[in-house]
């Protein structure tokens, strides 16, 4: 946040720093690297990846800028091509503005959400991220923040960008600079950034003039986390686009239905207990299903010296699925039930509680010793065999 001068070529002036929306500069080359995609210049429009504020794009000599690195004294442009220009050759940038007024949109909303919060709530920001889609900036409430809440909160910080307060850059010495909203652990000279009545904060971002330049702050929810809250917002221009997708989205959802947008929170909640109710007749039906099944199978099985009933049973899916008609045959009387998906080599050994049978233990060691892995309780047990064509041998093992 310190401002440098061009007195020595390891040092970048930042034309940012005065002026936030120059987007067309000229300067001269003092170093490259990297085989020429990474530039250094005396001085520069394009801002570096700092303080949570993404780089800027834009153009070098015509050649893209991809991205922007601070080295602290000096900036590196990264380009998307070798620039193919001599040290002292004269270079003319472009910034892309359209990226630089968002960024400077959102980090203006953030500073003044962020002195709101603190002035009118006490919570004090712990951190700040933007994003390319949306920002969030954390505050000191372990409480968290309501809808109810969330609502007052964007309502006022809206009233405040409106009444146009002016957005002001200074240079104060550390030691000397008062009224900050959060002391600066930096020395020398710090860039202030003074929202006009309402902030000041060393800042080396990039601002707009005023607050009203913010067009519109949105938020979009808060969360707790780490023992403080998390606001997401969006600011600008990113929240007209916000709600023209929104709308997109709405109006894509409610076409199926033939409904009206604002139709839509209550027919959702008719689909919902629709689908619920429809659920419940299917796992009815299922049952009832499973019920003939097992009848079926029952007087298809085979009976041991022992009495117990081995019933064998092939499935086309997930051999699990099965298990509404096993659990069906287990309470009819004594058997074991090996289930199997001949494709996969998926297995399902059940035995009643009067087989004798741990169904777990016995089909564990027969898929070991086939080579397949797998296991489960004494009443139930699933696994698999690398190969299917084992499947017949291990039926047999089983006792099938």
């Amino acid at each position: 946040m310190t401002a440098p001068t061009a007195d020595h070529h390891d040092v970048t002036t930042r034309l940012y720093y005065d002026d936030a929306r120059l987007a067309r500069f000229s300067a001269t080359v003092t170093a490259v690297a990297a085989e020429g995609t990474v530039v250094y210049l005396d001085r520069t429009a394009f801002y570096p990846t700092s303080g949570g504020q993404p780089h800027d794009v834009g153009t070098l000599a015509d050649v893209a800028v991809v991205d922007v690195i601070d080295e602290e004294t000096r900036v590196a442009h990264r380009l998307a091509q070798p620039l193919g220009l001599p040290l002292g050759a004269m270079v003319v940038g472009h910034v892309d503005t359209a990226r630089r007024l968002d960024h400077m949109q959102q980090h203006t909303a953030q500073h003044l959400l962020s002195a709101l919060l603190a002035d009118e709530y006490g919570w004090a920001t712990v951190s700040v991220h933007f994003g390319d889609q949306a920002s969030t900036v954390d505050v000191a409430c372990a409480e968290g923040i309501g809808a109810t809440q969330l609502a007052r909160i964007e309502q006022r910080v809206n009233a405040l960008l409106r009444a146009r307060h002016a957005v002001q850059v200074s240079y104060e010495e550390a030691a000397t600079a008062s009224g900050l909203r959060k002391a600066s652990d930096r020395d020398g000279t710090l860039r202030i950034i003074t929202i006009e009545g309402l902030d000041r904060s060393a800042c080396g971002g990039t601002h707009l003039a005023n607050t009203a330049e913010i067009g519109a702050l949105l938020l979009r929810g808060a969360e707790r986390t780490r023992g403080h809250t998390r606001i997401e917002f969006l600011a600008g221009d990113r929240v007209l686009r916000r709600a023209h997708g929104d709308a997109e989205l709405l109006t894509r959802a409610a076409r199926p239905l033939s409904a009206a947008a604002s139709d839509l929170p209550a027919l959702v909640e008719q689909q919902v207990a629709r689908l619920a109710e429809l659920e419940r007749d299917r796992k009815r039906l299922l049952a009832e299903l499973a019920g003939h099944e097992a009848v079926a199978l029952w007087q298809d099985s085979n009976v041991d010296a022992r009495g117990v009933r081995r019933v064998r049973h092939r499935v086309s899916g997930a051999v699990k699925d099965a298990e509404p008609l096993v659990q069906q045959l287990l309470t009819r009387g004594p058997c074991v039930v090996l289930v199997t998906n001949d494709a996969t080599g998926a297995v399902l050994l059940a035995a009643s509680p009067d087989a004798s049978l741990d169904a777990g233990q016995t089909l564990r060691a027969a898929l070991q010793h086939a080579g397949g892995r797998g296991g489960g309780s004494p009443r139930l047990a699933q696994g698999a065999l690398p190969n299917a064509t084992a499947l017949p041998a291990l039926a047999t093992a089983l006792g099938f």
